[in-house]
């Protein structure tokens, strides 16, 4: 392995330089989370019904009491036998969280198009206990940009033209609802907008190697679900 070894003075004046970039970005993150929270918001006009462990539940029912949603567009077709492994990896992140995002009046819940008996199987199998409800049958995935026929495949994605080449795409969506009972929609994220929600990859971003996908047929190849991995 060929890198630059210096002395442990030389080492300090770099890390310091590098940590007042890294300051910086910090402060421009935060000023950046600030206005995604101005975003204007767009009122939610259309019932979406969704089949959940409970039974039906409407888009109100999924705040749970609190006053903000924030979605995960979970990749799961109808006709899928898994979920996908990319989303997988992201939702291993969620477990932990969602006691300490509940405890700041947001609720966390995943949602595909699959059948809710594949998500509860698929998810069992994977440990997982967030709430995941199925949206089979509504226009929700569609709505927001996740889910395509075969003639939508290359249609918007992320904001632009080109789509994502799938009938699933990830993503997530945030909402809130105000005392009235009315639901707004604030933001969506997709593609690499996403990255946020992985703290596996932040972990990956410290180490000398980072992510180690250069030369991967497409970056996330070497991903699997969490019990497939070998050794």
């Amino acid at each position: 392995m060929s890198h630059q070894i210096v002395s442990q003075d030389e080492w300090l004046a770099a890390r310091k330089a590098l940590l007042a970039k890294e300051k910086a970005f910090t402060k421009e993150r935060d000023a950046l989370s600030q206005e995604r929270r101005r975003l204007p918001w767009v009122e939610v006009d259309k019932t979406y019904v969704f089949e959940g462990p409970a039974g039906k539940e409407t888009l109100a029912n999924l705040f749970a009491g609190r006053s903000q949603l924030l979605v995960y567009h979970f990749m799961f077709g109808p006709d899928w036998q898994e979920g996908c492994p990319s989303c997988s990896f992201w939702a291993d992140n969620y477990n932990g969280a969602v006691v300490h995002v509940s405890h700041r009046d947001v609720s966390l819940v995943a949602i595909s198009r699959a059948p809710l008996e594949k998500l509860e199987s698929y998810r069992k199998r994977m440990g997982w206990s967030f709430k995941w409800v199925s949206s089979h049958g509504s226009d929700f995935n569609r709505d927001y940009h996740v889910s395509f026929t075969a003639e939508e495949q290359t249609a918007v994605y992320n904001y632009k033209a080109g789509g994502f080449g799938s009938s699933e795409a990830p993503g997530v969506s945030v909402f809130i609802k105000g005392a009235d009972g009315q639901i707004f929609h604030t933001y969506s994220c997709y593609a690499r907008g996403l990255d946020m929600l992985n703290g596996a990859y932040h972990l990956l971003d410290l180490v000398p190697k980072g992510r180690d996908e250069q030369g991967l047929s497409y970056p996330m190849a070497w991903v699997r679900r969490h019990d497939q991995y070998e050794g």
